[in-house]
Formats: C-alpha cells, sequence, structure tokens
C-alpha cells in the first residue's frame, strides 16, 4: 500500500503540526528554560550596579527593574539589602582568593615572585579605563556600622590580605616584614583609590615599579 496524497498518515500529519502560536509559545519555554534564576539576575544586578554606582546609590526598586523582575521576588531571594550587599562581597572574597591563590601556586617557594605576580596582576585592574577601584574599599566608605553584614566581611577580607602579605615579606626574608608588608599594604589601597580622581595614567600607573623599588630597598637593608 502506497500512502500519498490525502492518505490517512497525510492527513494525521498534517493535524498533528503545531501552530505558529504553539511554536512561540514552545520558544518561549525554552528561553525561560535557559534564562538565569530570578535569584541569579538579582545578584548579578545589584553586583554591577552596586560596583559602578555605589551602594547607598542603588535601591531595591531599581535593581529589581533592571534584573526583570519583583520586589517581593528580590526579598523572597535576599532578607534585606544588606544581606546582599554581604553577598556580593562574600562572593567578591571568594573570587579575589582564588585569582590569588592560583597566580601564588605558580611560584610555590618564591614569595618575591608571587608579590610580584600580584602587583602585575593589580597594575592591569588598574589600567582597565571601567576600573572603580576595591569593592571592598568602596564599600567600607559607604558602611560604616560595625553590625552591618557587609562590615564584618569588609574587614576580614583586608586583615586577611595584609596577613598574607607580612606571611610573604618574612619568607622573602624582609628584616622588618610587617612595616614592608605595610607599606605594600598602603601602595595597593592607594592605587585603588587614585584611580578613582587622577585615573589610569595617574599615580596608579606606577604601582609595579613603586613596589620592586620598596621591596628592594627593605632587602638590600
Amino acid at each position: 500500500m502506497i500512502l500519498t496524497g490525502n492518505s490517512l498518515v497525510n492527513q494525521r500529519s498534517h493535524m498533528t503540526k503545531p501552530s505558529n502560536g504553539q511554536l512561540r509559545l514552545r520558544a518561549l519555554r525554552k528561553r525561560e528554560a535557559n534564562r538565569p534564576s530570578a535569584r541569579q539576575r538579582i545578584f548579578d544586578t545589584a553586583s554591577e550596579l552596586f560596583y559602578l554606582k555605589g551602594i547607598r546609590a542603588v535601591g531595591v526598586e531599581t535593581i529589581a527593574a533592571e534584573a526583570d523582575t519583583t520586589k517581593m521576588s528580590l526579598y523572597r531571594n535576599f532578607p534585606s539589602k544588606d544581606e546582599l550587599v554581604a553577598e556580593w562581597l562574600r562572593e567578591h572574597d571568594a573570587t579575589f582568593w582564588q585569582t590569588w591563590d592560583a597566580m601564588a601556586s605558580r611560584y610555590p617557594e618564591d614569595p618575591r615572585r608571587q608579590i610580584k605576580a600580584a602587583f602585575a596582576l593589580l597594575a592591569k585592574h588598574v589600567a582597565d579605563p571601567k576600573a572603580r577601584g576595591c569593592p571592598m574599599a568602596n564599600a567600607a566608605v559607604e558602611i560604616t556600622e560595625k553590625a552591618h553584614p557587609a562590615r564584618k566581611v569588609i574587614e576580614a577580607h583586608k586583615a586577611k590580605l595584609r596577613a598574607r602579605l607580612v606571611q610573604m615579606c618574612t619568607q622573602m626574608g624582609a628584616q622588618e616584614p610587617g612595616l614592608l608588608a605595610d607599606q605594600l599594604f598602603l601602595l595597593m589601597e592607594g592605587a585603588q583609590v587614585t584611580i578613582q580622581t587622577l585615573g589610569a595614567r595617574g599615580p596608579a600607573r606606577n604601582i609595579a615599579r613603586a613596589s620592586k623599588m620598596l621591596i628592594d630597598a627593605h632587602l638590600r637593608a
């Protein structure tokens, strides 16, 4: 039997062919399935806005609108704006140390090379015209309440960075590792701040060279 023309098979095939509306609905469902969750959209949007515009300048209404969701959805995923800010900084802390540890692992027995690589990475960051400095330092200026959940993240992050520098300066054999670590820490912080006032072509452009001269001076002492 040859099934052609108006055979029952062809009729059924025609009858079950999806309409344009059904095709659009399927495409919409597929896009929605691949779309980040509301929580992820809120977090990503807030992270970008907090960094570019500042924490106080960005309200939950703006975050919800930019994330294509609602305030109700925001508060369903994050108890408060304060906690959203803290989560943003926790994410930054985790990413920062992942990058630092990956960099340090390339020179496991050479702390000086580790510091050189760290400052080279910082020099690259401050040369980016889109950079607005350190998220932690920026947030510290806006958040002064000691009980704020983000404040604890900021202080722990900076304390760990200073401790790591002291450890590396000690391993390098510096006579005053604490002093050298403090000076390197101040270089890092200063470079991040000055790009917001004098730009990438200001003092920040000399960060790698300045750190090398500082270390040389301590190791020669």
